[in-house]
């Protein structure tokens, strides 16, 4: 919960155990009890009554605040003060939920979509980077990204080679491997190498904003069931009001033009219950909080919503076309079968590409060493060389460069684009 849910829930503990410590009081004058059962009434309620007093004001008061304001300051006025109380403070209690529910949805869809480049890389004549604001940059800038950043813009890359996670905007878990003359789409993660990109798109422009225009707009795309909602509302909630207020006031006319006894205060008491039963806040509230922590849901679990219309075409759909890597399969891979070519064993040749591994962080390189299943030897691997998007090389000891060239022309040990250059020793062994 945020520092302003705490405080609430502060304030409705706090004033049910004040209404409940004045329950259990002896009966006091009527004045000294008023008094008494407002201060937890005004401890819990304030901010209502604030905002109800905001509507009219501006000239809408017809709204849940003004129905609650009214309700439970009728109740006080006919000496139902526990009452009063009560309304209040179990309306706090539900808004207190709806905010605490809004707030998860809205921090799952904020972690799904973290994706929100910070900087963007200049190089200075000087040499050095300059990190500047990615509106600022121009079209055709050169911006440079180095390993872990993302790419804030979209461009082509004009020097160096690197590896890609795209899993946040793709859904793919295979990195990409990229290099100079490819494009690339901001938002995705350089995992390797150093990148110099000149940009072919202003940042509001660039796939990383579109994606997260769309997510902050996704509730202006309303379903059916909330624009229904809204338009009831408008028309529903004063004519509640109105009906309140004939209900307190035309009955006790006609009875007492009748002759009859009027009983004012019985008349407007049904009126005020009338108020709270036909409150249409909840009505209001349920069906966009509904939506919304449908939303929040779905992002939880990864899945992007674009807003609450597509929501409820769900419910009619029969037939859904999934892309599988990264969205049916988790992205991790798992060797399974191993087979060395005659005269090498299963155990050698897991061990040579454990080594050849030993230095990337690909998900098949993980694999790989993960297979291997025992702690490797990062004295036997020197020289490592990796080339982005190609290979990985690395040199065991002293190799002899002819038997070297001769025994890769032959027979290479290709592993995800990898070779691995081995010793005469090794060979032997």
């Amino acid at each position: 919960m945020t520092k302003k849910q705490k405080k609430m829930l502060y304030r409705i503990i706090a004033a049910l155990a004040l209404v409940l410590v004045l329950k259990l009081l002896p009966p006091l004058p009527a004045s000294v009890e008023l008094l008494l059962y407002c201060i937890p009434y005004l401890v819990v309620g304030w901010d209502v009554l604030h905002k109800a007093l905001l509507g009219i004001k501006n000239r809408q008061p017809f709204d849940e605040c003004f129905l609650m304001a009214v309700a439970t300051v009728g109740a006080f006025a006919l000496g139902d003060y526990v009452e009063g109380c009560a309304v209040i403070i179990f309306y706090q209690i539900g808004e207190l939920f709806q905010g605490v529910a809004v707030g998860k949805s809205r921090r799952s869809i904020s972690a799904l979509m973290d994706i929100r480049p910070d900087y963007a890389n200049i190089e200075g004549e000087d040499g050095r980077l300059e990190q500047v604001d990615p509106d600022e940059v121009e079209i055709g800038t050169v911006i440079v990204v180095q390993p872990g950043e993302r790419v804030p813009i979209d461009g082509v890359i004009v020097e160096g080679a690197s590896t890609l996670n795209t899993a946040a905007l793709t859904g793919e878990s295979l990195p990409r491997d990229v290099r100079s003359g490819d494009e690339v789409i901001s938002g995705c993660v350089n995992m390797s190498g150093l990148l110099k990109v000149r940009t072919t798109k202003e940042f509001g422009e660039s796939t990383v904003s579109k994606i997260l225009d769309l997510v902050e707009n996704s509730s202006m795309k309303k379903a059916r069931a909330e624009n229904f909602i809204t338009r009831f509302a408008r028309v529903y909630t004063p004519a509640v009001c109105y009906g309140a207020l004939a209900l307190a006031f035309i009955p006790p006319i006609v009875l007492l033009l009748m002759g009859q006894p009027a009983r004012f205060g019985d008349w407007v008491y049904r009126a005020l219950t009338f108020l709270v039963i036909s409150c249409p806040c909840a009505l209001v509230i349920s069906i966009p909080l509904s939506f919304f922590g449908g939303i929040g849901g779905a992002s939880a679990c990864g899945i992007l919503v674009k807003g609450s219309t597509y929501l409820e075409e769900l419910a009619d759909t029969r037939v859904v076309v999934f892309d599988k890597t990264g969205t049916l399969t988790q992205g991790t891979f798992k060797v399974v079968k191993v087979c060395p070519v005659e005269g090498g064993t299963e155990d050698s040749l897991v061990e040579a590409a454990a080594l050849a591994e030993s230095w990337s962080k690909h998900p098949i390189s993980l694999s790989i060493k993960a297979a291997y299943g025992k702690d490797i030897d990062a004295a036997r691997v020197t020289d490592v060389e990796e080339l982005g998007g190609l290979s990985v090389a690395y040199v065991q000891g002293k190799p002899d460069a002819a038997r070297l060239n001769e025994r890769l022309d032959v027979a290479p040990l290709n592993l995800q684009k990898l070779f691995v250059k081995l010793t005469e020793k090794e060979e032997a062994r």
